[in-house]
């Protein structure tokens, strides 16, 4: 197998396992694991089920310093009854829940607090709120038919009392501290400090003062509840990055915020401090621009809150915390270098546990990447699922998916090196079985090579490097390449069981025009483009091909035959669809939505719209982006042949590289 690498710069990271604090507790280290929604991850009396037990133990066991459990539920009505745990529905059954884990966590020398939530407010996802409540009267961020109706004071103060009430049991439960959520992200509390969502005439809008009163009395409530002692962090964005109401601000874009500006976060932080806040764990965005709380790939840097972050931190004088995306020695040593106190770990803690124990060990090559889908995490969250990750199918369901030697080992061929394939062998290698791939190409990798092309896919590039090099490390995984299977392969008796992973392949209308190029052969530079080019098809490989070709200067049109990109946010998640909504025509792409091909007449594309309008679109270059059907080739023989046999992946149904991982995860463990 010839392998292909890519350098990982190798740089001393050791300030990340410095001891800190937090107020009174110690820490170990500076890793902190983020904080997560915990829907599905609630028993039936609102505590902590086993299966968020036993992956918040297993990041303890792989070395991170400080884990935030939750968010949970100051009111169980608030956040749609026990959709996530709630500490004050049943106090006993939470505390008992909560003290295994705990305890468990605590043997690893890692401490643990509890993120406790108001709701949603405006932001709530329609039906997940009882409580369609916010500042003052509001539209639904996500249905403006929708409309959530301004709190009480009354329901302000038992919000509060019920925050000091969760934060007691959680003290009690042998939690190391609670933060609060949040001031972040466009949730309720972030939405009463805000003037464009707070538009009261009480002592809780008007004023900057009066906007945090809500937050800063909820901390002095805790304290009065809990000791000054007991440690009470925040969760915080210091710029919400809002261009107009549902519209994010776009990175390097100038625009006038509509939300919270640095100028009046700093001020907002120092209050905090004030107020008895312990740390501050700082990001930036809203739900009008969620692709700053939850960065897609197109964020082409990682580290992206260091600078927010930094400001913060010049401006107080507690701890400071960041996210996004600081599994790289240079986001990390820069977050270091600018003086910020803890370095938070969200989605790479899902994709792998051990990132702390491997980032110390200097093993960067071995950390499997989060490659910022958000399908398997977000995605899942938001459809009412327990969150889980795309590339690490256990996340979520450490005991019950624990891997195990088969009873019986065998020699099993794997046709196909692509995703599936690739987690096909490497489960099975794991497991102690004999494993040979047959990849018809010279490269591992199947469509993740050219998903992987734009710049601003680095990490399914990093992906495919690393799948590369653990199946490289396995004296009983055999790969080889530039070898189509046939069926001599299929009747060699050598092996016990075949897995067949072969693959989809692009689906290419016959538009009466033999000059159309396929998206793979264009991303993979097997083909000319020219300076104006017409893309049919605008789903998620339609655009990122066109901005990645804008990108080198071409002048693009996307035709799309439905009314959305992408798919639209049911089929894509929703921060990804935004933030590439907005960069199409921020980056002067035309899209044509609604408009349906008729034929190509060389490389001009006829089409009509949603009227009845023909159009004609001239250029140098058509693509085909139109989407992928499978590629099954030996269905048949699977059928046939006197052995164990699987048909896995994109050969059963083209799919996302989740649904391929998954497929093959769950197969592979119980062969």
């Amino acid at each position: 197998m010839v392998l292909v690498t890519e350098n990982i710069q190798k740089r001393d990271v050791s300030r990340l396992f410095t001891p800190t604090h937090i107020g009174k507790i110690q820490l170990k280290n500076r890793s902190v694991m983020a904080p997560l929604g915990l829907v599905g991850y609630a028993d039936a009396r609102g505590g902590f089920n086993k299966n968020i037990q036993e992956l918040y133990i297993r990041r303890a066991k792989g070395g991170v310093g400080m884990i935030t459990a939750g968010l949970i539920a100051a009111d169980y009505q608030d956040m749609g009854d026990l959709s996530v745990p709630c500490p004050i529905y049943d106090p006993f059954s939470f505390m008992n829940s909560s003290r295994k884990m705990v305890d468990q966590i605590h043997q690893y020398g890692t401490k643990v607090i509890c993120m406790i939530s108001a709701g949603s407010g405006r932001s709530a996802f329609p039906g997940s709120s009882k409580k369609m409540w916010a500042p003052s009267p509001q539209e639904n961020r996500f249905d403006p038919k929708l409309h959530h109706r301004a709190m009480t004071v009354d329901e302000i103060k038992e919000t509060i009392k019920h925050f000091a009430q969760g934060a007691k049991i959680c003290q009690a439960s042998g939690f190391d501290g609670v933060e609060i959520h949040a001031v972040h992200e466009g949730y309720l509390l972030d939405q009463f400090t805000m003037s464009f969502f707070n538009h009261r005439t009480d002592e809780y809008g008007g004023s900057l003062e009066n906007r945090l009163r809500f937050p800063i009395e909820i901390v002095k409530a805790i304290k009065e509840a809990c000791g000054e002692d007991f440690p009470v962090t925040l969760r915080y964005s210091l710029k919400s990055f809002i261009r107009h109401l549902r519209e994010g601000g776009l990175p390097g874009e100038h625009f006038a915020e509509q939300g919270r500006d640095v100028e009046e976060g700093l001020k907002v932080a120092q209050a905090f401090e004030a107020a008895g806040y312990d740390m501050l764990n700082v990001d930036c965005g809203t739900y009008d621009a969620w692709f700053w709380n939850h960065p897609p790939m197109y964020f082409e840097k990682k580290g992206i809150y260091n600078e927010f972050a930094a400001k913060v931190k010049e401006a107080v004088n507690i701890p400071v915390a960041v996210a996004g995306r600081m599994d790289d020695p240079e986001a990390l040593n820069d977050a270091f270098d600018k003086n910020i106190d803890l370095v938070e770990f969200g989605r790479p803690l899902l994709a792998d546990p051990d990132i702390i124990n491997k980032i110390k060990e200097d093993n960067w090559e071995d950390v499997r990447p989060c490659i910022s889908c958000h399908d398997g995490c977000l995605n899942r969250l938001i459809n009412g699922l327990p969150y889980s990750c795309t590339v690490n199918p256990e996340c979520g369901h450490e005991a019950e998916y624990k891997l195990a030697a088969p009873l019986v080992k065998k020699n099993i061929l794997v046709i196909g090196g692509g995703p599936a394939g690739m987690e096909m062998a490497y489960i099975c290698g794991l497991r102690g079985h004999e494993v040979t791939i047959l990849e018809a190409n010279e490269r591992l990798g199947g469509a993740l090579i050219p998903g992987s092309a734009p710049s601003f896919k680095d990490y399914d590039r990093q992906l495919l490097i690393w799948f590369e090099k653990q199946l490289a490390k396995m004296p009983n995984v055999h790969i080889e390449l530039n070898h189509p299977a046939t069926k001599h392969d299929f009747d060699d008796p050598a092996f016990d069981a075949i897995v067949a992973a072969t693959g989809s392949k692009p689906i290419m209308p016959n538009f009466g025009s033999d000059q159309m190029l396929r998206a793979a052969d264009v991303l993979l530079k097997k083909a000319e483009v020219g300076q104006n080019v017409t893309i049919i098809g605008g789903g998620l490989v339609g655009c990122e091909t066109g901005l990645w070709l804008e990108r080198q200067g071409k002048k693009v049109t996307i035709i799309e035959m439905t009314d959305q990109i992408c798919g639209g946010p049911k089929q894509t998640p929703f921060p990804n669809w935004q933030m590439m909504a907005e960069l199409l025509p921020y980056e002067h792409i035309d899209v044509q939505l609604n408009t349906k091909v008729d034929h190509i007449d060389g490389t001009t594309v006829i089409a009509e719209d949603k009227d009845g309008h023909k159009k004609e679109f001239t250029g140098d270059t058509v693509i085909c982006a139109i989407g992928y059907k499978a590629n099954d080739p030996f269905a048949q023989l699977l059928q046939t042949a006197d052995k164990e046999t699987y048909l896995i992946g994109d050969a059963v149904h083209a799919g996302k590289i989740m649904d391929a991982i998954w497929q093959a995860y769950y197969i592979a463990k119980d062969i």
